[in-house]
This record gives structure tokens, C-alpha cells and sequence, in this order.
């Protein structure tokens, strides 16, 4: 059923969590009716202001169901990391809250996870990972404004990383991260962004961040409905969708029907290992990316953007990145199935150093049970060998072998406290080490995490 709210237009914050918890609403696809026509369904009265509630509500003229009947809609609602785009049919369940004008709503995820890894390289670690966002949205002249807030508790890992083998991509302790990953910033977005439509099939939309995600690369890992079962990030990260945390963003958009242009300038530098503050910076790099939903079921984009010196160990350095992704959502009786292809690349200049990861990952959801699965094929750098030791004097860094990783795991979740949905599971991942490193890591390196997953909800 279609709901039309009832007073003055309002801004709608979404509250959703991980793909893995127990959808609390399902919305049909119901094609678009005249607004006279869709007033017959019956108005219903807004939330009390300041409380929460699962109920679906809309903007008037404006429809924002859970999920979208158009890509219009879905660009909108703004549910995704930055202003990437997932299929119009992905679900994303809610708590939602009248205040005033506005419409805010609330979403997020922390685990507690445990990892064990065998061979001569495997550490283990207990440790926590979170990202939780606020957002708040109204009407505001002829357009939309969207207020978004994004933080983590990451940079509470101790160590400034959490151990998984083969990975590479920033520093800790002023040393390049080998088989570890660094913990997300405290601040991961700060955003404004507003959309103007035009006519029935057009759009316009604006995007600001002094920390935010340009239009470069496929939802950010944590954030998408195929992968936000897994705690782990893609060993690809930084070929794929490292800058979903980059300063000073500033995103121009065009979308029409089922396509949608997007161009942005923001700085390039990656973060630092000081994961509590904002590193701003000039605009100095770039990025386009193309998007088409042409199905309430399929998404897919194409991407490029120059970085300017984004590794602090190579500052004279440049990345030319390119990504292309396809994302697939099937809804289901109780769930849905996610799944997403991936290829990345990344071109060092001015040396023209090729690095290659391709992924294929897939979550499917039904009553309160995750089964997911992950596939990797990774171009790794001579840095591996360095194990986390400082890089000497005049070091190159240079393509040195092709690594696999497969991982599968399962939740249950279950209510064990009010308002918050849990869940506990596990994952293995074994990975495919080629004869040049087997010294290095042992001829079967595998990686077990056990974990429990937390999101709020209205129940």
C-alpha cells in the first residue's frame, strides 16, 4: 500500500542496517499513478513528532517508499555510500522520525569479530568494526536537502589494523599495512546534498562533503547489499572503492529515466593513520562515472578518476583508477539475494605500473538466516615482501604475483535486546598462493572469523 503523508513537505531520514538483518518492511514496485489516483489509497497521520517508527511515509508529490518504483526515486532517498547507486528493488528496512519539517532516520552496524589465521604470516585478533549514520532530509524550495553524517569506532582498534592475509593499502606507525587492514576514519562523511528535479523524468543533484565518497567505483563495501554480511574487506579495496572516505568531495549529477551522469573534483591524498580528525586539502583530483539502472533489478556503472598522490610512502606518484560493476537484487519472500560483479584497475604514473582485482560476491537473506559468498582474484605488489617493515631508500613498488581468496559464511540472527537485532556467525576464507610467495605464507594459508553483528531496530 502507498501512503501519502499529510501536511507540509518533509525531509525523510532512512534508518537501514546490513543486508543480513531481517527486513522489517516490504514494498511493492507499483508503477506511477497520478497523484489524484494515489490519494485514494487513504492518508494516514505523521508520527508523533520526535518518535521513531518503521512506517513507510512520502514526501507529497515526491513518493520515497523503502525501495524505489524509479532510479528518480532511489537517487533521492540517498541510502547508498556517497551517490552511488544499488538496484531500485534492493530493500533498505528503516526507523524513521517526524521532527518538525523534517524527516530523520538512523542506520549502521557493529561487529565484534574474532579472527584466526594459519601459516607463517597468519596473526589473530579480536577487535571491533562500526560505521553508524544519521541523516535528515526535507523539502526545501523547489528541491530536496539531505543532511548526512557518517562516523565509526574503528580507530579503537588497537594496532591501527586488523589482520587478513595478502592485504596492502595505507600505513600504520609510519609503515606500509601488510596483511592487515587499516581501521576507517572516525569522521567516514559529512555531506549536503540537494536534488532538483526536472519534469517527471529528470534530475539535478548537488553534493558536498568536507569528507564524503566521489563518483568513483561501486558502493562502498560496508554499505552494499551483497556484502555487508561480511566484517572483512575485499582484499580489491584499493582498486575498487577505496576513496568512499576522501576530503573535500564536491559531486555534480545529472540523471534522466534510468542513466545518470555524475562528475567530481575532491582531494586525492588518502587518509593518515590519525583516524580521529578530517585531513582536508586542496582539489586536485577527479572523477566521472556512468550509471544505469535500466531494470528495477540491475544496476551497473563504469567509472574513471585521476588521484592525485594518493599513497603517503609514494607522493610522487599518481593513480589512474577505472572500475566497472554489475549488482544484481532479487526480492524474496522474506528476504532477497544480492549479488555483485566487480573489476578494478589501477595505473601508477608516471611509471605505468598495471594492477588488476576482480570480484564476485553474493548475499542471500531469508527469514532471519545470511548465507554469502565471496570470490577474489588480486594483483599484489612487491610490498608483500617488505612484511610491514619500513619501505628502504629508493624502494619501486612493482607487480609481483596474483593472489585468490574464496570465502563463504553464515548468520542467524536473533532479539535478544530490545531494539537491536543481532547476530552471530562465521566465515572461512582459503586462499590461492602462487609458488613465489608459498615460502612466504605456507602452500595453504586460510583465515576462520567468528563474529557478532548488531543493528538497530524499532522492535
Amino acid at each position: 500500500m502507498r501512503i501519502q503523508s499529510a501536511g507540509p513537505p518533509i525531509l525523510m531520514i532512512v534508518l537501514s542496517w546490513p543486508a543480513g538483518a531481517t527486513p522489517l518492511l516490504q514494498a511493492r514496485i507499483l508503477p506511477e499513478e497520478p497523484l489524484a489516483k494515489r490519494a485514494t489509497y487513504g492518508a494516514r497521520p505523521a508520527p508523533t513528532k520526535g518518535a521513531l517508527s518503521n512506517r513507510q511515509h512520502e514526501m507529497p508529490n515526491h513518493p520515497m517508499p523503502v525501495h524505489g518504483s524509479t532510479f528518480i526515486e532511489a537517487i533521492v532517498r540517498h541510502n547508498t555510500s556517497g551517490t552511488s547507486a544499488e538496484p531500485d528493488s534492493t530493500p533498505h528496512p528503516m526507523l524513521t522520525g517526524m521532527k518538525g519539517d523534517w524527516m530523520v532516520m538512523f542506520h549502521g552496524a557493529g561487529f565484534v569479530a574474532d579472527v584466526q589465521q594459519s601459516g607463517p604470516r597468519g596473526r589473530d585478533k579480536l577487535f571491533g568494526l562500526s560505521w553508524w549514520m544519521p541523516m535528515a532530509q526535507r523539502q526545501l524550495g523547489p528541491g530536496t536537502l539531505t543532511l548526512r553524517t557518517m562516523i565509526s569506532l574503528d580507530p579503537t582498534v588497537t594496532g591501527h589494523r586488523y589482520p587478513e592475509l595478502f592485504q596492502l593499502g595505507e600505513t600504520a606507525l609510519g609503515r606500509p599495512i601488510v596483511d592487515g587492514q587499516h581501521p576507517h576514519d572516525f569522521f567516514m562523511e559529512l555531506a549536503i546534498l540537494y536534488d532538483l528535479r526536472v519534469g517527471d523524468r529528470g534530475l539535478i543533484s548537488f553534493y558536498a562533503a568536507p569528507v564524503g565518497d566521489p563518483a568513483l567505483g561501486p558502493p562502498a563495501f560496508p554499505h552494499r547489499a551483497s556484502a555487508n554480511e561480511n566484517p572483512l574487506a575485499p582484499l580489491g579495496h584499493h582498486l575498487q572503492d577505496s576513496t568512499h572516505i576522501a576530503n573535500d568531495v564536491l559531486t555534480l549529477g545529472f540523471a534522466y529515466k534510468t542513466m545518470r551522469w555524475e562528475f567530481s573534483g575532491f582531494h586525492g591524498r588518502e587518509p593518515d593513520e590519525y583516524r580521529w580528525d578530517i585531513d582536508s586539502g586542496r582539489i586536485d583530483s577527479w572523477s566521472a562515472r556512468l550509471t544505469l539502472n535500466p531494470r528495477p533489478n540491475w544496476s551497473a556503472q563504469y567509472s574513471i578518476g585521476r588521484l592525485k598522490s594518493p599513497e603517503q610512502q609514494n607522493p610522487s606518484e599518481d593513480t589512474l583508477r577505472m572500475t566497472a560493476s554489475l549488482m544484481y537484487n532479487r526480492p524474496l519472500a522474506g528476504g532477497n539475494w544480492a549479488s555483485l560483479l566487480v573489476w578494478g584497475r589501477n595505473l601508477n604514473l608516471p611509471g605505468s605500473e598495471v594492477f588488476n582485482s576482480y570480484l564476485a560476491e553474493s548475499t542471500l537473506r531469508f527469514r532471519g538466516h545470511g548465507v554469502w559468498g565471496r570470490i577474489e582474484n588480486v594483483d599484489r605488489t612487491n610490498e608483500l615482501l617488505l612484511g610491514g617493515r619500513t619501505e628502504p631508500p629508493g624502494f619501486q613498488e612493482h607487480f609481483l604475483a596474483r593472489v585468490q581468496a574464496y570465502t563463504a559464511g553464515y548468520d542467524r540472527e536473533f532479539r535478544a535486546i530490545a531494539r537491536l537485532a543481532t547476530a552471530l556467525g562465521g566465515q572461512v576464507t582459503l586462499y590461492g598462493t602462487p609458488a613465489l610467495l608459498k615460502p612466504v605464507y605456507g602452500s595453504h594459508p586460510a583465515g576462520v572469523a567468528l563474529f557478532l553483528r548488531f543493528n538497530p531496530s524499532p522492535r
